[in-house]
């Protein structure tokens, strides 16, 4: 007997179908599809796969009659409205768990890059410039590193960290009492005093959103190097190249941007995108921080088991 009818969208590893199809549910795999393709189906369906392509917004739930879940391959929640969603008694499931570690090796190459300029000197050599004095190191060890957001990545990031020899500080708003004595739990401003690299692992919401702000940045006092590989609502990309060009930061690796449609990025966007890029304490890359071989297939046999747990125990308690 069927479990339910699944719709899968966007690339997303044939081993989530192959969990689901194998503990009962049927599964449409459409790979290449648009928000109003999956609005004229989503009726027939219980429940909905999506990884960041696709809307779970108002009007998609409206639709789906019958929609029981929608979960989404990866982290960000971002795109489904969370808060609809409960009031129509959907469940919405995800898998942080599965790029963590892909996202905190990320982050560790881009913190060694800005700190060994390993990217500007290869920009260098490729232009046939040899300075070697000028790109003179500096050592990760003995720094202080500021991690806001002490989740699935922001904790991976701190694992990698330890074998370098840093003192480690971590903040977040929505736990506590994991500190120990290795990582020591701070507030905010205690971070901010302190670090030498501030790196964000938070989800972007109506809280998070533009939350590395001027303010923010003044309130800086080590100059540190700035990591994001969260999301890029989260900064007001023009507030961090005024923080670069004024000194509060002494460089940023950058995986995520606000607006990463860059053919379609407005003349005040693209100057801005010009500024960084000419920056030379700056490390960009197009939002791959999560994105390996391994992630593309933890992300989705994670979410599966999810899902099959989900519903096992929503069976249960039907049957009691």
């Amino acid at each position: 007997m069927s479990k339910g009818r699944v719709l899968i969208t966007e690339r997303i590893h044939p081993v989530l179908r192959a969990k689901l199809e194998n503990y009962g549910f049927d599964c449409t795999h459409i790979i290449e599809t648009s928000q109003n393709e999956v609005l004229s189906l989503i009726a027939e369906y219980d429940g909905l796969v999506v990884r960041s392509g696709i809307k779970g917004n108002k009007s998609l739930m409206d639709a789906g009659e019958r929609l029981k879940f929608i979960a989404r391959a990866g982290s960000g929640m971002d795109l489904i409205d969370l808060v609809y969603a409960k009031e129509k008694g959907i469940v919405c499931l995800n898998s942080p768990e599965g790029n963590k570690d892909a996202v905190a090796e990320q982050a560790i190459g881009m913190l060694l890059s800005l700190l060994h300029h390993i990217a500007r000197s290869d920009r260098q050599l490729r232009d046939g410039k040899w300075s070697r004095l000028e790109n003179r190191g500096t050592e990760l060890g003995g720094k202080t590193v500021g991690i806001i957001g002490y989740g699935n990545t922001g904790s991976a990031f701190a694992m990698r960290l330890l074998s370098f020899g840093v003192r480690i500080l971590a903040y977040d708003k929505y736990r506590s009492d994991f500190g120990n004595y290795l990582i020591e739990e701070v507030d905010l401003e205690h971070l901010k005093q302190e670090a030498d690299v501030i790196s964000f692992h938070i989800p972007l919401n109506e809280e998070t959103r533009h939350i590395i702000d001027a303010p923010f940045l003044k309130g800086l006092q080590q100059q540190p190097l700035l990591l994001n590989t969260s999301r890029g609502g989260i900064m007001n990309t023009v507030d961090v190249l005024w923080a670069l060009n004024e000194g509060y930061l002494s460089g940023a690796g950058l995986d995520v941007f606000e607006n990463e449609r860059w053919d379609t990025l407005s003349e005040s966007e693209l100057g801005v995108i010009k500024g960084l890029q000419a920056h030379g304490r700056v490390v960009m890359t197009p939002h791959t921080a999560g994105v390996t071989f391994e992630s593309f297939e933890k992300v989705g046999a994670i979410l599966a088991d999810k899902i099959i747990a989900w519903h096992s125990e929503s069976e249960a308690e039907t049957e009691s």
